[in-house]
């Protein structure tokens, strides 16, 4: 059961009963009024996020994919079109796929490795609501290194044992078999880093895994950073768990990425097109 503790703007806010077996990170959802409300709102922060990465610098040819379960056909997800820039993306470039690979709404191609490893996660945990995958320059540099990050920082806090490793690089993702092995490895944690390949991040709502993708990102650039200079010193076990408990939330991630959609949207108010 669920505790509401306000409702604001037509949206309520949920407080989860305590439950030591789940995932921090799955906690206090909100919830739209209608399933088209809900839809319009993941669609509006799915194409705001592809605007952002491509403001970092996650925008790399082909390459790269955020995805949106859909609340109402939730075996259906939202994804950007094949051999459309980042910047350029509005709601109304969207394609909506369903499990078997079928764009159900949009004419433009769908990129197969999107399908592949997308699919996968959300079919494997019904608790992601979006991924996001791209070959960022810090991601792909960490990802050679074939281990997990240190947590260093409070900011990698958000990440202390939370983010897999999968080490089974075979090639571009174009096999749903393959899409399964990376679901499985990331199972119910924040991200994986996909050996010699990048960086994916998953969450409760797209804000959360958008901002954790930028995050991520930014957590292996300065890892590298810190390597280039000299011996880093982790920050304790404990004191790390304690302060991914403050700090390891999808709310605070909201916020972040909301932070930026609004200037997003005040300056390219096309994208809600």
């Amino acid at each position: 059961m669920s505790e509401v503790l306000f409702i604001d703007r037509g949206i309520t806010r949920l407080k989860l009963n305590p439950n030591p077996q789940q995932k921090y990170w799955f906690d206090a959802p909100a919830v739209r009024p209608t399933v088209e409300a809900e839809r319009r709102h993941r669609q509006e922060r799915l194409a705001g996020a592809f605007r952002l990465f491509a403001r970092f610098g996650f925008a790399q040819g082909l390459a790269g994919h955020i995805t949106a379960r859909d609340p109402e056909l939730t075996d259906h997800f939202w994804v950007n079109p094949l051999g459309l820039h980042f910047s350029r993306i509005k709601v109304s470039d969207l394609l909506l796929v369903n499990a078997k690979g079928q764009t159900v709404i949009g004419d433009r191609p769908l990129n197969k490795a999107a399908f592949a490893i997308h699919a996968a996660i959300h079919e494997h945990n019904p608790k992601i609501i979006a991924a996001a995958h791209t070959h960022s320059t810090y991601g792909k540099a960490w990802s050679t290194l074939g281990r997990k990050l240190d947590t260093l920082t409070q900011d990698t806090c958000v990440f202390h044992d939370d983010v897999a490793l999968f080490s089974d690089f075979t090639g571009m993702v174009v096999d749903e078999s393959e899409g399964l092995r990376i679901a499985k490895a990331l199972g119910d944690r924040k991200g994986a880093i996909l050996k010699n390949h990048g960086i994916l991040t998953a969450g409760p709502t797209v804000e959360a895994a958008a901002w954790w993708y930028i995050a991520l990102d930014n957590a292996c650039h300065t890892q590298l950073l810190a390597e280039a200079a000299g011996a880093p010193q982790p920050i304790d076990d404990a004191v790390a768990r304690h302060t991914h408990g403050q700090i390891g939330g999808s709310e605070g991630a909201l916020h972040s990425f909301e932070s930026l959609f609004e200037g997003l949207v005040e300056a390219e108010p096309e994208l809600l097109d």
